[in-house]
């Protein structure tokens, strides 16, 4: 019974943040150290709580050691932000190996549907309505990268069903 107060809590702490990352990324195109650190350092609080033996605990920071080599190479390139790459990483951990595949798969589907809209509103003008908003005017600015929070939140959180997190609530 504990487990599962403590799995359902650390469910609701992972959306949570996800969502803020996700929304932090859209006004600021920024993804703050302070929230990775914050997802890593949660996981590493609640997985034991929670009930994660020595393997789940070691295969979630595995997974996200190997999403960090993994991004960070393609941050290296110029592909995708060092945010970025941070929150793939602090996702993975979260999501294990069970479930990083899934999220790798759901955030590229997601991310190219995002810059496919975020291309398009790019090529037509802003409706006076929200010209005069901040953040939606560096979203318009070609010279500013595309906000890829917007796709990794949305895949974490549609691959979070397949983790071991669902199998401690049920």
């Amino acid at each position: 019974m504990f487990s599962q107060i403590v799995a359902s809590l650390a469910l609701f702490f992972f959306i949570a943040a996800m969502i803020y990352a996700a929304l932090q990324d859209a006004a600021t195109l920024t993804i703050r150290n302070r929230l990775v650190l914050i997802l890593v350092a949660g996981f590493v609080v609640f997985a034991p709580l929670a009930g994660f033996g020595v393997i789940e605990f070691a295969q979630g920071i595995g997974t996200g050691a190997l999403c960090l080599v993994a991004t960070f190479t393609l941050f290296a390139f110029g592909v995708i932000g060092g945010g970025d790459a941070k929150l793939v990483a602090a996702a993975a951990v979260w999501l294990g190996p069970e479930g990083a595949l899934l999220f790798m798969l759901y955030t590229m589907l997601i991310g190219g549907l995002l810059a496919a809209a975020i291309l398009m509103v790019r090529a037509i003008p802003l409706p006076a309505a929200v010209a005069g908003q901040t953040w939606i005017l560096r979203l318009q600015s070609r010279q500013i990268a595309l906000p890829y929070a917007l796709a990794i939140a949305p895949g974490a959180l549609l691959a979070l069903p397949t983790t071991h997190w669902f199998a401690l609530v049920a």
